[in-house]
């Protein structure tokens, strides 16, 4: 018996874990670069403790000399307490976040150089809303922002466009963009190069203190260490081996600074899945992966494909639902777990239906903590919270987000309600008399506030106010409305602002105008009509938000109780449960209009991927048919899963393609740079470029940037004979 066996052995007897041929390979080959592509449930984690521990214990490594840098906080405590438990006897090594390594880097730094520097991220003290004076309020990123966009804009940002803003701040950063190139990265909030150029600016030069926010940390920590020897020389004398978690989620800036780290030893474990990278919207950067060899010439790549927690069913259905995509490594997930039963398709009528269905199917399991109800944005939650909520049934929400009550559009609805209380308060109007039917200007909204009778402000408007002879007849039909509305159930009343008042004709403005996106604006209209449907007055309306949201900030410490558990897709990246049910597949929403629009659903395609594979039973995805009387069409990742899962319908499907365009390319090796074809919409145009899954052709009036995917699937190309 070799010391490897005994190592192994040894383990096994002492904590149980058993390893197979890759993950023994992976333990054991410690000197050089290694790639390790692990496939969901695969056992990356355990594989990664054990090859630590195996350095220390076999190697006779110091714990000091190893550094183990993964994603998240989250995943850095899971891996420490791991060691803990396999390795008790030994020391820990050094497990961070890149962020955390970074954050050292920048401290070492600034103490050696008297830097005075202050973190502008993390916990603020008081709300960022709070109206006080600018001066008393803590130095902090986003309200930094808040005051640069006031400036800029002319607008208060709402809490949509700060999201944005600051996820384009971090791809800029992750991505090191120089700032000549920043207006090329593409953003919907209003100045937002402008404001980013004035922030940059006010961190180095508008605070005696340098300024530093999280993506900062990793900027600067590259920078330095490009640029510093002899600190570079300290860093990479300090540890002889490295090993990354979750690589594909990691970013440019943080791939180079690890990149230094181990320029002198190459001692580096990366541990990956190139088909989980669900990150590029903030800097993740998977092809990395794929260019590891043309880093690291000598590496050795191992794939981990053994699947140890799901199904059969799902293990073979989520492999062959992964090869949409093509630029990917060429992996096959499979499994020694038995069959269980076939994934199920549901398909209901109606959305509402889909709540029902799943409150009534959760009743009936035992324990709740082995349930996840798993969805692709935040807002699907809001309606599910309030059904569980009715029916008693616990839940832990994994990304608790209570912004959907304190959004603009949820205050503006609760305004209207409010005038139909009271319509002498000119502090109500003038925060919704831009949305909807009475065509009231600023000026008219300012000469309106001068006026102190205590009268109507609809009377005030048409009596005192100078107006326009076009606005006399909307407004009089809007003061009416809001006079009927006085007492109406708050499902009626809803639905009276969003048609009669116009409301719904106003969001569409605003998305035009300010690049909001309308199917968004519109689920928060939906799911409030949602909550209000069983409720008798607005009054109570009111009241069960304000209940709702002090619901949603209790279930987020719910973590490790007999409760079903809430989380978006993205969130759900790590986590596993006996039965999961993944909502709202529909178009639209998985993929997104926008991702559809670009021709570009890799990520998606990926997003759908690591939901489907959380499952280890029961796998269950739920489709509806109408949504608030519109109607629906199922996501086409679905009727891929259904393919997937019944073999004729492909083959059916192809046949009738082939017999509406016998003359469509269909493999990938007929596409070629400068090669002319013919593409079913637009026409005649010549392949320029090539670069992954993607293409762009050009045509008469246009250069367009395609998926191939898409194109072949769909056999929109053909030969084009000259």
């Amino acid at each position: 018996m070799n010391i490897n066996d005994e190592f192994f052995k040894r383990k096994n007897n002492e904590i149980g874990v058993s390893l197979n041929e890759v993950q023994r390979k992976a333990v054991v080959q410690t000197e050089g670069p290694h790639l390790l592509l692990a496939s969901p449930g695969s056992g990356k984690t355990t594989t990664m403790v054990m090859r630590i521990g195996y350095l220390i214990e076999e190697k006779g490594i110091a714990p000091t000399r190893i550094k183990a840098v993964t994603f998240s906080r989250a995943s850095a405590n899971d891996m420490k307490e791991r060691f803990k438990r396999f390795f008790p006897e030994l020391p820990s090594v050094d497990f961070s976040t890149i962020h955390s390594f970074a954050f050292t880097v920048v401290r070492d730094y600034y103490r050696q150089t008297g830097t005075a520097y202050q973190i502008i991220e993390g916990e603020v003290t008081i709300d960022e809303h709070d109206a006080v004076d600018p001066g008393q309020l803590p130095l902090h990123k986003k309200i930094i922002l808040r005051r640069l966009f006031k400036e800029i804009v002319g607008e208060n940002i709402t809490d949509d466009q700060m999201d944005e803003l600051t996820t384009y701040i971090s791809f800029i950063k992750n991505k090191m963009i120089p700032p000549d190139e920043w207006s090329r990265v593409k953003v919907d909030v209003p100045k937002a190069e402008h404001i980013l150029h004035e922030y940059e600016s006010y961190k180095q030069s508008g605070h005696p203190k340098l300024l530093v926010d999280f993506d900062d940390m990793l900027v600067i920590a590259n920078e330095l260490l490009e640029s510093n020897q002899e600190l570079l020389r300290k860093y990479q004398e300090k540890f002889d081996y490295v090993l990354t978690d979750e690589s594909q989620d990691t970013s440019n800036v943080q791939h180079a600074i690890i990149e230094k780290l181990v320029r002198g030893h190459r001692n580096l474990f990366v541990v990956a899945d190139d088909d989980q990278s669900i990150y590029s919207w903030r800097g993740a950067e998977p092809s990395y992966l794929l260019n590891f060899k043309q880093v690291y010439p000598n590496a050795d790549t191992l794939f981990m494909e053994q699947n140890y927690r799901s199904s059969l069913e799902i293990v073979q259905t989520a492999n062959q639902f992964i090869k949409r995509n093509t630029n990917r490594y060429n992996k096959n997930m499979f499994t020694n777990n038995g069959s269980h039963k076939p994934i199920k398709l549901n398909s209901l009528s109606n959305y509402m239906e889909q709540t029902k269905y799943i409150v009534q199917t959760v009743q009936s399991i035992d324990n709740l903590s082995d349930v996840a109800i798993l969805y692709r944005n935040n807002s699907s939650s809001i309606t599910l919270m309030n059904e569980f909520d009715r029916a008693d049934i616990p839940f832990y929400m994994k990304d608790a987000d209570n912004r959907f009550f304190s959004h603009w559009v949820v205050e503006d609805i609760l305004n209207f309600m409010r005038m139909t209380f009271t319509d002498k308060r000119t502090d109500i109007l003038e925060k919704i008399h831009l949305k909807f039917n009475g065509y009231i200007s600023k000026q008219q909204m300012a000469a309106l506030k001068e006026i102190d009778n205590d009268a109507s402000v609809f009377d005030n408007l048409l009596n005192t106010v100078q107006l326009q002879d076009y606005q006399v007849k909307p407004l009089t039909a809007s003061r009416d409305t809001f006079l009927q509305m006085k007492g109406m159930p708050p499902l009626q009343a809803i639905r009276t602002i969003r048609e009669q008042l116009g409301y719904e004709k106003a969001l569409e403005k605003l998305c035009e105008w300010l690049g909001f996106r309308k199917e968004y604006l519109i689920g928060i209209l939906n799911t409030l009509e949602e909550i209000a449907a069983p409720l008798e007055t607005m009054e109570q309306f009111a009241s069960r938000l304000k209940y709702l949201e002090s619901v949603l900030k209790k279930a987020k410490y719910r973590k490790g109780e007999n409760a079903v558990t809430f989380s978006t897709f993205h969130s759900a990246k790590g986590l596993e449960f006996e039965h999961v049910y993944m909502i709202d597949l529909i178009e639209g929403i998985i993929p997104s209009s926008n991702e559809v629009k670009d021709g570009n659903l890799v990520e998606a395609t990926r997003l759908f991927y690591v939901a489907m594979t959380r499952a280890k039973k029961h796998l269950e995805l739920i489709v509806y048919g109408q949504r608030d009387g519109a109607k629906t069409h199922e996501s086409i990742f679905v009727a891929d899963v259904r393919k997937i899962m019944n073999p004729s319908l492909l083959r059916s499907e192809s046949l009738m393609n082939a017999s509406i365009n016998t003359n469509a390319i269909k493999a990938r090796s007929e596409l070629m740079i400068g090669k002319i074809l013919n593409h079913r919409k637009f026409g005649i145009g010549e392949i320029v470029m090539i670069d992954g899954d993607f293409m762009e052709m050009k045509f008469q009036t246009a250069t367009n940037k395609l998926s191939i995917n898409i194109c072949l699937e769909m056999g929109l190309l053909e030969p084009f004979d000259t």
